[in-house]
């Protein structure tokens, strides 16, 4: 659930997805990812996942073609966003991430299905859905930024989360990768005209700094509004759950799966945003 970010990352970025097409892969042996997805709510994660998306291609509209869109691009973003579609491609990911590790998808289910796992999961649920609400997003940084300066302990304990998952450094990759789907999208329209991929990776690499320092801010915002109801004992359990070698084995496959799912769906809006710049059909 922490690495929720990879999908706002996916945002900075219609022809049926990608991995819609595909032709659908024999299922994994000797492991399920079912409990899983129910310890840990997924279904009710990628309904506000779609909600952000449905936001953030307004705010796209808005910025990129104000006048072009209208009905025919809010559809197509709908169906991009689709919550049941991304889900089931997201857990066949994940289950095929997981598909050597069934002793820690037994251990991770049960830290989620105990009380303060389901707490936990529910508190990062509806702060990422508070979060959608931008004034609500920037009450949170601030409240990071006094927390800090407080030396508040749950401030040493996020740090110490982001540091045992890697969180800033994969976040940032997953932007960055978003980032370059998005833009690839777009080039293949046509809508500045021929971009080299020389070219797009470079000015992809030249947000690095910027993207670094926003995804930290955005790291501390978010967990620190998701985990304030915490006590110090509970997030200590948390962060312990995080740095064991199950908790390290849902990190990496969870990463790994969102940015399989997402990197199409930044593609995605790519193509769509620049045929909709040019006035070209959706």
């Amino acid at each position: 659930m922490l690495l929720s970010r990879l999908a706002l990352a996916a945002l900075v970025a219609c022809t049926p997805p990608a991995f819609a097409e595909t032709t659908p892969a024999d299922p994994v042996a000797g492991v399920s990812v079912d409990g899983l997805d129910e310890a840990m709510r997924l279904g009710d994660l990628f309904e506000v996942l779609r909600e952000e998306g449905i936001s953030h291609g307004a705010e796209l509209q808005s910025d990129m073609f104000p006048t072009v869109g209208g009905a025919d691009w809010e559809a197509e973003v709908a169906g991009i966003y689709d919550a049941d579609r991304l889900h089931a491609a997201f857990t066949e990911a994940l289950e095929r991430a997981l598909s050597t590790q069934p002793e820690a998808v037994d251990e991770v289910i049960a830290f989620f299905r105990s009380d303060l796992g389901q707490k936990v999961i529910g508190l990062e649920i509806e702060a990422r859905r508070a979060f959608i609400d931008t004034a609500t997003e920037e009450a949170a940084r601030v409240s990071a930024e006094d927390a800090a300066a407080a030396r508040d302990p749950k401030v040493a304990l996020i740090r110490q989360m982001i540091e045992a998952g890697d969180l800033l450094e994969m976040n940032v990759a997953g932007a960055m990768s978003g980032s370059l789907a998005f833009m690839t999208g777009m080039s293949e329209t046509g809508a500045y005209g021929a971009i080299p991929q020389d070219q797009l990776l470079s000015d992809v690499w030249g947000q690095e700094d910027q993207v670094r320092a926003d995804t930290s801010t955005w790291l501390y915002a978010y967990l620190g509004l998701a985990y304030h109801p915490l006590t110090e004992a509970e997030l200590q359990s948390y962060v312990a759950f995080w740095e064991s070698p199950a908790g390290q084995v849902l990190n990496a496959a969870l990463f790994s799966a969102f940015d399989t799912v997402f990197r199409d769906v930044s593609l995605d809006l790519g193509r769509a945003a620049g045929r909709a710049m040019q006035g070209r059909d959706i």
